[in-house]
């Protein structure tokens, strides 16, 4: 049993790993889910600046990714609907309907340009092999960007899961810059659904952010909606309008979807109904407003980690600075060889040192005739000459050497010592040299990548405050039932959303939800909603003592639904009163030398204290009756 046992748990491990790390939470370097990687990895094999069918994209993929077709092109279509690696020829879909991309075999794909520049150098990325063995394919991508906020990304691991919102792409980069620079940043979620967003709790990316959809109302008879908030599609927008005028919530004379390439459903409202008193309706009942929690949960060397944005952002803005240290140092060294080899070929032809192997008749002994021939430029020489750099020397073909032109030779070595300059000064400040590039981007694209969410700050609706009160709250004191199904006397208004008070006969006393039919006492004492500032004045008798006392509270916190008293055990209740200004007066039990039977006091006069606190003897004489006025 021990046996197996330690067999589940090892693979159980491995499995929750696996899928951690490999399937649904993206890497914070490159921002990328595997499957997304793989993606991309196979469009800059296949890259040569037209476009592939998607099924041929899916096929290569899959020598990378060993989940199947499927699982390839949904995640190809949906990282191509974020408009920023991927180019589309076809139908891909519609983020606003929620409508589905074409079949793979029908839609047609490649890298955009910004990928292109900005996702890729095989020289400087760690490879591993693929699943079976044959093929190599990237740890992860070198990206000069913050793909992981730009893109954002959902998924849902072995007891963990990730939510990312997307960000705009031109003010992440400035985010880099200002880092970069030494300074703090604030950054907030962009939507590719525009709409409008409440931060306010957003808490650097492991909050929440309220959504909602911006509505035209400038014609009191209809309000068009424009702009739809993140993860609603027209259609969810539609069904929830539907099913709130099924209930009673809004309404709505009809509806109309002219959604194409933007967002646009027209809400007709009811004769009688106008705009001004149906939006927080439509906020309130239907998904024209929606929140999203957040937790920023990505793989950081090699384990899942929670970050926030401002981490990511540093941490990007790090990896961008080694990305592009590499790739300096990666040209630099390019550029000395050929400078190496420039120089080797100029001493070689100029000085007429291939001669010196017109008379030799061994491969060694032209191998050092060369050797020996180079020996008086050593100084011109850089670095130490070796074997590979003779055998190059000497596979230079005749036509070359008499057509070499020494001008444009040294025009050749001049532009890649000046380039090497560059270089060195741009390592030597290499922060700058970052913050340059970030430039470069964000002016080469920002008016490809504008904000499309409105960033303002609102309360969520409340649906007790934007609901109609079309019932009718009853109570029937001859059966003591309440509810909007009981026929009896009409007490106010109500909608299905409110809360009321209920103060039974004896003092017992609920805070419930409207309810239908429900017994409450065929004397209840009292029935509104719940204010939290109105003061009850109470006037109870002490059942050993005889003695009255006064009690001045208000109601200020509850459980639903729980059972409370206002007065306190061996007590009775006499009377209750919402009106501060009552006067009572007590008529006492007639005793030997008794000689004042009546007292009158004003119930402001007495402080208001909390509900469970005991009431003030207003005497300790024997009560007979009472009455207020």
């Amino acid at each position: 049993m021990a046996f197996v046992n330690n067999i589940y748990n090892t693979n159980f491990l491995e499995y929750a790993s696996y899928v951690i790390k490999d399937r649904a939470i993206p890497h914070v370097d490159d921002g990328l889910k595997p499957v997304q990687r793989r993606i991309l990895h196979t469009l800059f094999e296949v890259d040569d600046g037209k476009f592939h069918k998607v099924a041929n994209v899916v096929g290569q993929c899959m020598k990378y990714h060993p989940h199947g077709d499927a699982s390839i092109g949904d995640a190809l279509v949906t990282l191509s609907n974020k408009n920023l690696f991927i180019d589309q020829q076809g139908n891909f879909g519609n983020i606003f309907t929620g409508d589905p991309a074409s079949a793979v075999r029908y839609i047609e794909c490649r890298l955009s340009p910004l990928a292109r520049e900005a996702l890729f150098n095989p020289e400087i990325t760690e490879f591993v092999d693929s699943y079976d063995g044959r093929n190599r394919e990237p740890v992860t991508l070198p990206s000069k960007l913050p793909v992981l906020l730009a893109l954002g990304a959902e998924g849902i691991a072995v007891g963990m899961a990730t939510k990312i919102l997307p960000h705009n792409l031109i003010e992440l980069m400035e985010a880099q810059v200002v880092f970069l620079r030494g300074n703090s940043f604030t950054i907030y979620p962009d939507f590719p659904t525009g709409g409008f967003a409440d931060v306010s709790e957003y808490d650097d990316g492991n909050g929440k952010v309220l959504l909602r959809a911006k509505l035209d109302i400038s014609d009191p008879k209809r309000i068009v909606i424009r702009e739809l908030p993140y993860g609603s599609t027209t259609e969810s927008i539609i069904d929830s309008i539907e099913a709130a005028t099924r209930k009673g919530k809004l309404k709505v004379a009809g509806i109309s979807d002219f959604t194409a390439e933007n967002v646009e459903i027209e809400v007709r409202l009811a004769r009688g109904v106008h705009t001004q008193d149906t939006v927080d309706a439509l906020y309130a009942f239907t998904d024209c407003e929606s929140s999203a929690s957040v937790n920023l949960m990505v793989i950081k060397d090699e384990k899942p980690v929670v970050m926030t944005v401002t981490q990511v952002i540093q941490h990007n803005s790090e990896k961008l600075v080694e990305i592009l240290k590499a790739e300096l140092k990666l040209e630099e060294q390019k550029l000395k060889d050929r400078l190496h080899a420039k120089t080797l070929e100029q001493i070689f032809i100029e000085n007429r040192v291939y001669k010196k192997i017109e008379d030799e008749k061994t491969s060694d002994g032209v191998v050092k005739a060369v050797f020996d021939g180079l020996k008086p430029f050593q100084k011109l020489i850089k670095r130490e000459v070796v074997k590979d750099d003779i055998d190059t020397l000497l596979k230079i073909p005749i036509r070359r050497i008499s057509l070499y032109d020494i001008n444009r030779a040294k025009k050749e070595m001049k532009e890649i010592n000046d380039r090497l300059k560059e270089i060195k000064q741009a390592l030597g400040a290499i922060v700058e040299y970052t913050i340059e590039f970030l430039e470069k981007i964000i002016e080469k694209y920002r008016n490809l990548h504008p904000r499309r969410t409105e960033l303002i700050s609102f309360k969520k609706v409340d649906v007790r405050e934007a609901a109609q009160r079309n019932l009718k709250l009853r109570y029937d004191k001859d059966t003591g039932y309440l509810g909007h199904e009981v026929n009896g006397n009409v007490l106010f208004d109500v909608s299905q959303y409110d809360r009321v008070l209920v103060i039974r006969k004896g003092g017992a006393y609920s805070v419930i939800d409207v309810p239908e039919k429900l017994f409450v006492d065929k004397g209840m004492l009292y029935c509104g909603f719940v204010d939290k500032d109105l003061i009850f004045n109470v006037i109870y008798r002490d059942d050993k003592t005889k003695f009255p006392y006064i009690k001045r509270f208000k109601i200020e916190q509850f459980i639903l639904n729980k059972g409370y008293t206002i007065v306190p055990d061996d007590c009775t209740l006499l009377r209750l009163t919402t009106d501060s200004e009552a006067v009572v007066t007590i008529d006492y039990k007639p005793q030997p030398r008794l000689k004042k039977l009546e007292d009158s006091f004003s119930v402001k006069n007495y402080l208001v204290k909390g509900v469970k606190a005991g009431g003030v003897r207003l005497s300790n004489k024997e009560m007979k009756s009472l009455k207020m006025s």
